[in-house]
């Protein structure tokens, strides 16, 4: 077992994922959140915390702290992002972040699509340092990805226990999706509702592919890709149906991935000819996969190596005898 919780990474892997979970989290804070900052405008008798925040004890909420937590955040997001002082601003946002989860989720909803995110955040500091295309392995980056990769799927294997410990097997056979494209389907929901029957079997599929969800854990390399990518899929139809994203869910399910072959730095300085086939930087990449051949021991070269080659035969002249007639 821990063999495989600590199954090493390229420390390229953890570079990438660092890099996308931290600007994932300042993207999340302007685009998928910024509705968290009203919330200092809402009576402090309605901030009722959840169990973390009760135990801390953590402030209620005011204009004043929420507007620190923001744009300290935001700041920190993007300088852990660049790899530098990874335990020192990995829990300075790890830190940060949870508290606005906690000012977002203390007023009647409580998301479960951003618990990988939060672990993620959790055990990249313990990660230690590491650069974009470095293929050294690390077992702490590994047990950093698979603690995220366990909680990606908790994430969807307590989704269906849930549905099932509060609405028995009527869930399965309920109006759930029938009710969420009401509210905000679209017109490609439209045209699946029309579909006899075709909700109540989505509905028994859900919560079999949620049940199954571990199974990608004793899948082969490739096989297992698959499987996230089928994970990817399933989003990617909700989106398209119910405008739900499960946006920091997404992100976290990255840890799945080979992100050490994405190199969009490498990819830029192409694009811009800094880096074109054939440049010092391709050479280099070059001799490291494809070495130059050591030196035969006995000395010889190959033909064309720029020797003269070595009469045989008639035309060597017999040791102890001079060449002449």
């Amino acid at each position: 077992m821990s063999r495989w919780l600590t199954e090493a990474v390229p420390r390229g892997r953890i570079a990438a994922f660092r890099t996308l979970i931290y600007l994932f989290v300042a993207a999340d804070l302007v685009i998928f959140t910024p509705w968290v900052r009203t919330r200092a405008n809402v009576p402090g008798e309605l901030y009722q915390p959840l169990l973390i925040g009760r135990l801390l004890p953590l402030p209620t909420p005011t204009p004043a702290l929420v507007a620190v937590i923001f744009w300290a955040l935001l700041l920190l997001a993007l300088l852990a992002a660049t790899g530098r002082a990874p335990r020192l601003l990995g829990w300075a946002v790890c830190g940060l972040y949870l508290e606005w989860m906690i000012i977002a989720m203390s007023y009647g909803k409580v998301d479960h699509d951003r618990f990988g995110l939060l672990v993620a955040l959790a055990v990249l500091p313990t990660a230690g340092r590491a650069r974009h295309g470095d293929a050294t392995r690390t077992e702490a980056g590994g047990w950093a990805l698979r603690v995220t990769q366990i909680a990606v799927v908790c994430t969807y294997f307590l989704a269906a226990f849930a549905k099932l410990r509060f609405g028995g097997l009527d869930w399965l056979t309920g109006s759930v999706l029938a009710r969420a494209i009401i509210r905000r389907g679209t017109d490609l929901a439209d045209l699946i509702a029309q579909v006899p029957y075709l909700l109540i079997a989505a509905q028994i599929g859900i919560v079999a592919f949620e049940l199954l969800s571990p199974v990608v854990f004793f899948l082969p390399p490739r096989c297992r890709l698959a499987m996230v990518g089928f994970f990817y899929s399933f989003h990617t139809v909700t989106i398209a149906t119910i405008t739900i994203s499960f946006a920091p869910h997404l992100a976290a399910m990255t840890s799945f991935l080979p992100l050490e072959r994405v190199r969009p730095l490498v990819w830029a300085r192409r694009l811009v000819g800094r880096d074109t086939p054939g440049s010092a930087t391709d050479l280099r990449e070059s001799e490291a996969a494809n070495p130059p051949e050591a030196t035969d021991p006995s000395g010889s070269n190959p033909p064309g190596a720029g020797t003269t080659a070595r009469p045989s035969g008639d035309q060597a002249p017999a040791l102890g005898r001079p060449a002449g007639p």
